[in-house]
């Protein structure tokens, strides 16, 4: 099937740098090692804004002869695409929230290789590190808002949910946006987009004009959850642990509303976080909710946690049901404790420095076979580190669901294998079943071939 496509030159919105001839080249050059294949996979995830489609390698297959190009000139650069998707243009105009994503593409692929990756003064093998490079990025991108009250709330949930799903996250949003609070969501569709756009409903009725609906993302994960229109501020991290962590330190609490794999790896995240014992007394509102029909899925996932990191996760949680005013009003009160503690211990509003996130949840794990079957899922160790590895287990399976590289691996070596405990294995499994039973696996229609296989 053939999809609609037009060719364009395209001028950034906002201000952009001027790039040097050498920040130019690393763009252009398709040799390995080079960023033009980043850059291209990127840009194409955010031209899809808008579609019905999760799948990091249909996307690319279905739009094969899709190129971009920087153009430097005296003034400025302007990009040159061709055989972009034509659902990112209104009258031959390229939509002018799609056009400001484009250019985010741009700003942060080249900083996180010039300033990041390339800069002997981030070592990224230390947690520190991390941390910095984390903060540099998204310093550089222009999000963090000094001299600003804490009031960014971000909202986890799955792409793949139903209708009714979708308005009650709205209508959270909304409650939220009354409250005069922020929205920071993983910026893809579903119980990603709802909350923001809920939030602009409650902002324009308080006269909000400056609310942040913030989008992060990673490019293996940018394809299948492509950044909504609602997004003002997009930043794209190197990888998903730097984007989780971006997540943590910048948000101020979060709201869980139902999803699939990688909901339960962004739950899995935050309670690993929390649990290392040296943030016992931090304050973090952690909202999980849903509506009625979604009463079983917050179950399964309680007694997922109860039975792998125990009771003392469990108090880290409120389970809220069909309750958005409830949650919006957990969440405020929340906040306040969040501001009174950093005011206390002197740490910043827009950067949460004093939150300990270890080793085990920033390094980068690739979900190989090996890597997938090797993991250490047992008791045996600290219920945080317990929390990283069976992180690193959901994000596999999130890779084997929707990102380009997952997909291919599993076509060509086949399912992924996780072992472990007995008992986390029999968890595990009822747990990755019952989001096969509810359609969390995949947007509606499409027929979901699990891309793991628990051994017991």
């Amino acid at each position: 099937m053939k999809y609609p496509v037009i060719d364009a030159i395209i001028i950034p919105e906002g201000r952009l740098d001027v790039l040097s001839k050498a920040e130019v080249s690393k763009l252009l050059d398709t040799s390995q090692g080079g960023l033009y294949r980043l850059f291209r996979n990127c840009s194409l995830a955010v031209l899809n804004c808008g579609s019905t489609l999760d799948d990091g390698k249909e996307l690319l297959e279905r739009y094969p002869d899709f190129e971009i190009r920087v153009v430097q000139e005296q003034r400025g650069i302007k990009l040159d695409i061709k055989a972009a998707p034509a659902h990112a243009f209104v009258d031959g105009n390229m939509i002018k929230g799609i056009n400001e994503h484009l250019f985010t593409v741009l700003r942060d692929i080249i900083y996180v290789s010039d300033e990041i990756t390339d800069n002997p003064k981030i070592d990224l093998d230390s947690s520190d590190g991390v941390s910095s490079a984390v903060f540099h990025i998204l310093r550089n991108a222009n999000i963090l808002r000094p001299m600003t009250p804490p009031k960014l709330v971000v909202c986890w949930g799955g792409h793949s949910i139903s209708r009714k799903e979708y308005d009650y996250s709205k209508i959270v949003g909304y409650e939220l946006g009354l409250r005069g609070l922020d929205i920071c969501t993983g910026c893809g569709p579903g119980a990603m987009k709802g909350p923001m756009k809920g939030a602009t409903i409650g902002h324009a009725k308080q006269r909000i004009k400056n609310g942040q609906y913030l989008g992060i993302t990673e490019p293996g994960i940018i394809a299948a959850e492509s950044p909504n229109p609602i997004v003002n501020e997009l930043v794209i991290l190197p990888d998903i642990e730097k984007r989780l962590e971006a997540f943590v330190r910048t948000g101020h609490g979060i709201v869980v509303f139902p999803g699939g794999a990688g909901t339960a790896e962004e739950i899995l995240y935050i309670l690993g976080v929390l649990l290392h014992p040296d943030n016992k007394d931090m304050p973090f509102p952690l909202v999980f909710t849903g509506l009625d029909s979604s009463e079983d899925y917050f179950k399964e996932i309680d007694r997922f946690i109860a039975g792998t990191l125990g009771e003392s996760a469990r108090q880290r949680y409120k389970i809220i049901i069909n309750d958005p005013v409830e949650v919006a009003r957990e969440m405020q009160a929340g906040i306040q404790q969040v501001r009174q503690f950093r005011k206390e211990k002197g740490d910043a509003y827009y950067f949460n420095w004093l939150l300990k996130v270890d080793v085990p949840f920033q390094q980068p794990f690739i979900p190989t076979h090996d890597n997938m079957r090797n993991l250490a899922l047992n008791k045996e160790q600290d219920s945080h580190l317990l929390a990283a590895n069976l992180r690193r287990a959901f994000s596999g399976i999130v890779a084997g669901n929707v990102k380009d590289d997952g997909i291919r691996a599993i076509e060509q070596y086949g399912h992924f294998e996780i072992r472990g405990d007995t008992e986390i294995m029999a968890l595990m499994d009822s747990l990755l079943a019952s989001f096969v039973e509810q359609h969390r696996m995949k947007l509606p229609g499409k027929k979901y071939v699990p891309c793991y296989k628990i051994i017991k």
